[in-house]
């Protein structure tokens, strides 16, 4: 029973604000994730982590997490240094510096895929294989957003929106010395990144259900289509990877994707408490202090301003989640110094006592503490770094 005072005992004497995992429900949001996934292999989306201690306890928890989806150069680069390996750069990637360091890693035998959704991609990185001597692996992202009555049912993110686009990347790839297609890869945001279980907002969800079903029929066509037609060209990428944790139950069952990406439902962020078809737990958040008492049931809590990227609403705020029913004030929110909140429970709440919290999204919440509080069976069993407690700062 993870309440209130379960997490209050566990942190007795812990100074705040800290943030922490709980591995045992992290361990069994990964074995929700691996049932989803309808066998197929899974690359952990590193950017909903942030922890190479929580991405190595993943990667050895189960043999169905085989490789990393990266987000940044650097980032690359301090996996390569802890020796973490099977690593694919989700985005592309233009700064030279980093262009050439990964490609000495590909040199000294590191298996690192490389991003890129267009002719200028392609020929920006093969003169940098050319110039380091090495032939790299590259990965095409295909766009999987949807045009649907006049809206635009996606994210803009690459560019090939065709199959025509798509095999004259290939194509040149293909007529390269210095560079190879690898993979494929083509992320469905509309499914995997849109709730659609939002309180009092029936019309809307019941809108965005009918747009995800159709969304999800032609992503599995277009996307059978596009591998079909690349195989024809005599080209054969060792991957084709989809999904997100949110429609990991729909992209594992396409035949042609060979293994899909999951990242956020590891931690479960406040975001995925509105999603219709699967339920994980919160196995990540944070701690703030109360220091304040300025009116009854008001308990102000020092600091606590973390919002979540993307369109501001009030979805990208911090939810405080224990004691159970306490609520932020829609006035003030999550302040930068602090964040009140109203609380009318059975808890005897006290000057120094926690507030518990979980961030909207998954990895950003690493952006701010340098550490994880590894919590199992009760306990603190470990003290994790974050990227930032490991002194990367990349995005």
């Amino acid at each position: 029973m993870r309440d209130y005072r379960y997490y209050q005992s566990v942190f007795a004497g812990v100074p705040m604000p800290f943030a922490f995992v709980d591995l045992d429900l992290l361990e069994e949001n990964a074995q929700q994730i691996r049932l989803q996934s309808n066998g197929k292999p899974i690359r952990i989306a590193s950017k909903s982590i942030r922890s190479v201690a929580i991405l190595q306890h993943l990667l050895q928890w189960d043999e169905c997490f085989t490789g990393i989806k990266c987000y940044s150069g650097p980032e690359v680069l301090h996996l390569c240094a802890h020796g973490l390996d099977e690593l694919l750069l989700g985005y592309p990637l233009w700064e030279k510096s980093w262009l050439a360091a990964i490609a000495d890693e590909v040199k000294k035998g590191r298996r690192i895929t490389l991003m890129l959704d267009s002719p200028s991609h392609v020929e920006h990185v093969e003169q940098i294989a050319r110039e380091a001597g090495v032939r790299l692996p590259v990965c095409m992202d295909v766009d999987m957003s949807s045009d649907l009555f006049g809206l635009h049912f996606g994210v803009w993110s690459s560019p090939i929106r065709s199959l025509e686009a798509a095999l004259d990347v290939v194509r040149r790839i293909a007529a390269s010395d210095h560079l190879y297609l690898d993979g494929i890869m083509g992320y469905e945001a509309q499914i995997a990144g849109v709730g659609d279980r939002y309180p009092r907002q029936f019309l809307k969800n019941s809108m965005i259900r009918l747009l995800k079903q159709h969304s999800a029929r032609e992503i599995a066509e277009r996307r059978a289509m596009l591998v079909r037609e690349i195989h024809t060209l005599g080209v054969t990428p060792r991957f084709v990877n989809g999904g997100g944790t949110g429609s990991l139950h729909l992209t594992g069952q396409e035949e042609v994707v060979t293994e899909v990406t999951a990242g956020s439902g590891f931690y479960s962020p406040a975001l995925f408490d509105y999603y219709q078809d699967f339920r994980f737990h919160p196995a990540a958040g944070f701690a703030l202090e109360i220091v304040r008492r300025p009116a009854p049931h008001i308990y102000t809590c020092a600091g606590g301003g973390y919002i979540a990227s993307g369109a501001a609403g009030k979805d990208r705020l911090p939810v405080p989640y224990l004691p159970q029913n306490s609520k932020l004030l829609p006035q003030e929110g999550a302040g930068e110094v602090q964040t009140p909140v109203r609380y009318q429970g059975e808890e005897t709440l006290r000057l120094g006592d926690p507030v518990f919290f979980r961030h909207a999204k998954a990895g950003e919440l690493c952006e701010r503490f340098s550490r994880l509080y590894c919590v199992s069976g009760g306990k603190i069993v470990r003290e994790a770094t974050t990227y930032r407690g490991d002194g990367l700062c990349s995005l």
